[in-house]
């Protein structure tokens, strides 16, 4: 029994982390589905959720105002979610603000698109500055009546050295690209990502908006691409505690998102796409599992074979490197040697969290940023 869950852990980990990489390659490779692209200008509304932004959503609403785009064409909604501080004030009188009572950022979300009158709703973060011609590039690909919504393309400025997340994003935009070619990206950020406005549905609370929000265009059978030109960038987290609190909530939602969206994991009406969503969303997020009964039945394995030695060392060497990797970041020496091992480690940390919180029933509906200073 101890050899059968060292193997279902071995062959759940190979997949996860690189037989399903390599198969949506492939298949974009193979099975290519290009969408039309044009220069097109609709009606735009760009929607923020603020909560307590009074710090930053100056410089968001000059990025905004600064897009190339026609001004007649672009408008913007902003959906103060109970701030306790200047952000309506710092706001301005250019654009449309909703100083509304503590709702919840799905619930602000929903009453800035009621309130919007854009024919394509484009939401992005208050902390994310857009690249000037970000709006036309996530407009382009629906001028292909097929495509119901455009994921950006979110980058990490300059920071933290010892950040590993913008190295996994780096390999994860790869991703993205060969998902979008191939018929779908599973989901966009909350960075950029627009959709067409007679396909929006309200998120409920509880979970990742962003998530629930682009899911649904192809709940609504449209597809949902992914353009690299459309580049938002965003700060990486402010500490090693800020960024395993965010990603502890982050992934609880997603999980519950996937909960919501579970009929989107039936092959029978959705394709490949199915599996893409439980293999990154629900596989990738759970890995902290396998890894565990790796450890443990290799460990017990060891003197059995030569294979579950190595497994186990390189196992061991990856934690280990990933648990100095963590406590050198809290002195800020962390290198970009120990980046990665130590972002993935927070992550599987995180992510156990996250399953018990899904588990127990434990739901994370309230949210309050934390900006880097």
């Amino acid at each position: 029994m101890t050899r059968v869950v060292f193997w279902l852990a071995a062959s759940l980990l190979a997949y996860t982390y690189a037989c399903f990489p390599l198969l949506v390659l492939v298949r974009a490779a193979l099975r290519p589905r290009p969408h039309r692209r044009a220069p097109i200008t609709p009606p735009v509304s760009v929607l923020i959720a603020a909560r307590n932004e009074a710090d930053v959503i100056g410089a968001k609403i000059d990025n905004l105002l600064a897009l190339d785009y026609p001004a007649d064409q672009l408008e913007i909604v902003l959906a103060s979610d109970g701030s306790e501080d200047d952000t309506v004030v710092r706001a301005g009188s250019r654009v449309h603000v909703l100083d509304l009572p503590r709702v919840g950022k799905a619930g602000a979300l929903n009453a800035a698109a009621s309130a919007a009158h854009g024919e394509v709703l484009v939401f992005t973060d208050a902390n994310s500055m857009l690249d000037p011609g970000a709006v036309r590039a996530l407009v382009a690909p629906l001028a292909d009546a097929d495509v119901g919504g455009v994921a950006g393309d979110q980058r990490y400025l300059a920071g933290r050295e010892s950040s590993g997340e913008r190295g996994y994003w780096n390999l994860d935009r790869l991703l993205k690209r060969a998902e979008s070619r191939g018929g779908n990206v599973i989901s966009a950020t909350g960075a950029l990502y627009a959709i067409r406005r007679e396909l929006f549905r309200p998120p409920p609370a509880g979970v990742t908006d962003d998530f629930a929000l682009s899911t649904g265009v192809i709940c609504q059978g449209r597809r949902l691409v992914f353009t690299p030109d459309a580049v938002a960038y965003e700060p990486v987290g402010a500490s090693t505690d800020a960024e395993f609190a965010r990603k502890v909530r982050v992934i609880t939602r997603g999980l519950n998102g996937v909960l919501l969206r579970r009929a989107l994991l039936d092959p029978r009406r959705h394709g490949f796409y199915s599996l893409q969503l439980f293999s990154h969303k629900l596989l990738r997020r759970l890995m902290a599992l396998p890894l565990i009964a790796l450890g443990i039945t290799g460990a017990r394995l060891a003197r059995r074979g030569a294979v579950y030695r190595l497994v186990c060392s390189a196992e061991a060497a990856v934690l280990g490197l990933g648990a100095s990797g963590l406590l050198l970041e809290r002195r800020r020496r962390c290198g970009r040697l120990l980046a990665l091992p130590a972002y993935f480690l927070l992550v599987n940390l995180a992510s156990l969290r996250a399953a018990w919180n899904v588990v127990s029933g434990r739901g994370i509906e309230s949210w309050e940023p934390r900006r880097a200073p």
